[in-house]
């Protein structure tokens, strides 16, 4: 298993990507959301790294993942349709699988809260 780069736990780099992930993850979560079927695992997933009881390994690891998400250039363009979203899908599954345990049915919950109201046009 290849081994994780220990500069994402650096507090200046998980800074920095909790305020890319909290200045753009909604406005291309929104735009994106009928075209990535990992929709309920991704906003879980922002869930889980915002809140302040996730470890902070876990936390690292997730808002990594969700910065990749949400910059506008990655490797495969997300407007490539069928195949634009299998890069941002492998590194968030990455990161899911490394902090499962983290993600509590609290996050999961709401996340599909939102998704609902989000789909019926509520939000």
């Amino acid at each position: 298993m290849e081994k994780i780069d220990p500069a994402i736990y650096l507090p200046a780099t998980i800074a920095r990507n909790q305020e890319t992930v909290q200045g753009r993850f909604w406005p291309k979560f929104r735009r994106s959301l009928a075209a990535i079927p990992f929709a309920p695992d991704l906003l879980a997933a922002y869930y889980c790294a915002l809140d302040p009881q996730t470890p902070a390994r876990a936390r690292a690891a997730l808002l990594g993942a969700l910065a990749y998400f949400v910059m506008p250039v990655d490797m495969i363009p997300d407007f490539i349709a069928g195949f634009g979203f299998t890069d941002d899908l492998t590194v968030l599954l990455t990161a899911l699988t490394v902090v499962r345990g983290n993600i509590t049915p609290a996050h999961v919950e709401r996340a599909e809260l939102l998704l609902s109201r989000l789909r019926d046009g509520e939000v």
